[in-house]
């Protein structure tokens, strides 16, 4: 969910709410009317995909534009901007904890690099089909891992992040759900988690299987219930269908390109791609387990060579007659992850027109989105929301 950008950061400085004119895009109608807030309990509580407001508005790994993501820096100040939701990623260590990395290599997200004690640990790892070189959880203990630091994961494209290096460690997700807890007592209301499994397939062929951990986890934290402030998430459809029966927390099932295929398909001979998924039939299957799907901003409006967007699909359309929801990732403010209509100057760490991309993307109905920024998402949704 992640595309790399590298160059000279120039200033950041959002260029103003100017939207694009839809009708060059293609863009008729509009999204359904705004959600009411929920209103359920303190602490764990209880809420509804219904009470959330719409447009959406995910904090992506926490506050990741503005802190080193999957902290528990990022995921506060997430929930002080506004953010709706509040997402994790979870893999495990050696010794069966889950914790909250974007990836198992931690060699862009900690110091570990920095520990000589651990410079044994590093190896080459195929993960999905793909090698990696570097540190992985799976090879510490939880004691060991708490040893290390947090890093900025992009400090090409985010060197003000830089500043928050080595203040906060490796999360648990125990300790983000005790985090939701005391934050939705104090807050009066349930605070969102969006949780993931991160290579099910992978970890599992390891016997360190990430579902019924998980579920021990939602279980004693009183997530896991239908109306649970929750929702997890999986790009292996299996995952989500292992989940689907242990807890009965809402569920959606994360789209990666068309011609992509989930890796629990790859290894079972399963020869459906996502674009076969998005299909009546395909989202007809997912709705038989779960209550939503997360696409690729492209899989909602494609791009043409030159980057800008083309006419959006049906996918939302075809979505919402099977009852789904649509969350999408991921919108970041800087021009080198916006679509060539929207990036302003030469500067791809510059912000760009992102309020003119969140205004095409809402405007084809999606129920929400994922985003680095989440003040900014807020922004916009208040003005598609004519607030």
């Amino acid at each position: 969910m992640t595309e790399r950008v590298t160059g000279t950061p120039g200033r950041r400085t959002l260029l103003g709410a100017a939207v694009l004119g839809t009708a060059a895009l293609g863009l008729t109608g509009t999204a359904a009317q705004a959600a009411e807030r929920g209103r359920g309990g303190s602490g764990s509580g209880h809420g509804s995909l219904r009470d959330l407001p719409v447009p959406t508005v995910i904090g992506h790994r926490g506050a990741s534009g503005y802190r080193p993501e999957h902290t528990l820096g990022s995921y506060q100040l997430a929930l002080d901007l506004g953010a709706h939701i509040v997402e994790q990623d979870l893999v495990p260590t050696k010794d069966g904890h889950l914790v909250c990395r974007h990836e198992n290599d931690i060699t862009g997200t900690t110091d570990v690099a920095d520990h000589p004690e651990f410079a044994g640990r590093r190896t080459t790892k195929t993960i999905d089909g793909v090698s990696y070189t570097g540190w992985f959880t799976e090879d510490f203990t939880l004691a060991e891992l708490k040893t290390l630091r947090a890093t900025e994961r992009l400090p090409g494209n985010r060197p003000d992040n830089t500043l928050y290096d080595g203040r906060w460690t490796v999360p648990t997700f125990e300790e983000v759900l005790r985090w939701a807890d005391k934050e939705g007592r104090k807050r009066g209301k349930p605070v969102w988690l969006y949780v993931e499994t991160k290579h099910p397939t992978y970890f599992r062929s390891l016997g360190l299987g990430l579902e019924e951990p998980l579920a021990r986890l939602l279980r004693r934290y009183g997530r896991d219930r239908r109306t649970a402030p929750l929702i997890l998430q999986s790009f292996e459809p299996g995952s989500i269908q292992r989940l689907a029966r242990l807890v009965d927390t809402p569920r959606v099932v994360l789209l990666s390109g068309p011609t992509s295929r989930p890796w629990d398909f790859v290894e079972a001979g399963d020869p459906r791609t996502v674009a076969d998924l998005i299909k009546p039939a395909g989202l007809k299957w997912i709705a038989s387990y779960a209550q939503g799907i997360g696409p690729t901003l492209d899989l909602i409006i494609p791009k043409d060579a030159s980057g800008r967007l083309t006419r959006p699909t049906t996918l939302v359309k075809d979505a919402h007659a099977r009852g789904l929801r649509l969350h999408p990732y991921t919108l970041r403010n800087e021009n080198g992850f916006l679509p060539a209509d929207f990036r302003r100057g030469s500067d791809p760490n510059a912000y760009g027109d992102v309020f003119g991309a969140y205004a095409a993307y809402f405007a084809t109905g999606i129920d929400g989105i994922f985003t680095d920024h989440p003040d900014t998402a807020l922004l916009a949704a208040a003005d598609f929301n004519g607030r």
